[in-house]
């Protein structure tokens, strides 16, 4: 199944970490956030990507030109010859590097990718500003027994210190509560559609406004609620955050490393 990862945006709101690099080359943990949604996603065996690129998108199509595993995995040196030790992670991917315009939006970006989507009854598609161990493979089950065209991560707002106020009659507070401890859910950005999404989408049109409307007006766009990790790369307090939680031990996101784990165990 095909990925569309959304790699054009400008990134403003995560200065000075954005200052000569685009939005998905931000590290978390040492490794650009680009990067680990796509480990993601080729631990659930999906490993046919479409970047869609606008700023700084020549410093993507840098990094994978370039891409070395060397300066961060073990190697061994034999008469002044690299050897690898473990298996490049990227070598069995594809990866299309699509223009989609600089200032374009959502929609516009997965309009342009279109023709990279033939034979494609299903694809997914993400914001590649988030992190989760979303069990991506229940989502698609959860998709397929639907029936629906479009299917988006339902999460709770964690991270966020905005407090929700319920009012009553006369301006009167009746509750003041962690954003985060109400029932109110935000859309996680990890999306599956059919190609029927681009007979919602309008020349112009941003994805989740115009189409989505549409879609549920149709009853044709559906939730998967997702309780478990989950944090958005938004600002450049979002990335201490995530850089913490890497430094101590609580890559929630990484939930390959087991798996990497016992396949070092069986080589062994």
């Amino acid at each position: 199944m095909k990925v569309v990862l959304f790699c054009g945006g400008l990134g403003l709101r995560l200065h000075p970490a954005t200052e000569n690099i685009p939005k998905p080359l931000v590290q978390v943990g040492g490794k650009p956030v680009l990067l680990l949604l796509m480990k993601y996603y080729s631990y659930f065996g999906h490993k046919d990507f479409i970047l869609c690129l606008g700023y700084k998108g020549d410093e993507i199509k840098k990094f994978f030109l370039d891409y070395d595993e060397y300066p961060q995995e073990d190697f061994m040196l034999s008469n002044g010859v690299r050897k690898q030790l473990k298996r490049n992670e990227i070598q069995d991917w594809n990866i299309t590097f699509a223009e989609t315009g600089l200032n374009s939006n959502i929609g516009q970006r997965l309009t342009a990718v279109r023709k990279y989507l033939d034979g494609q009854d299903v694809f997914l598609a993400n914001y590649s500003d988030a992190l989760t161990d979303l069990p991506l493979s229940k989502m698609i089950q959860y998709f397929t027994k639907r029936d629906k065209i479009a299917c988006l991560t339902a999460v709770k707002p964690v991270g966020f210190t905005f407090h929700y106020v319920s009012i009553g009659n006369q301006g009167y507070v009746k509750s003041v509560s962690p954003l985060n401890n109400t029932p109110l859910r935000i859309n996680g950005g990890f999306f599956v559609f059919k190609q029927q999404i681009f007979d919602y989408i309008q020349p112009g049109e941003d994805l989740v406004i115009e189409p989505f409307e549409r879609l549920i007006k149709k009853d044709e766009l559906i939730a998967y609620p997702h309780d478990g990790f989950w944090a958005s790369l938004d600002t450049y307090k979002d990335k201490q955050r995530l850089d913490e939680l890497a430094s101590n031990n609580g890559s929630f996101w990484e939930i390959w490393r087991d798996h990497l784990k016992d396949t070092e165990k069986q080589d062994a």
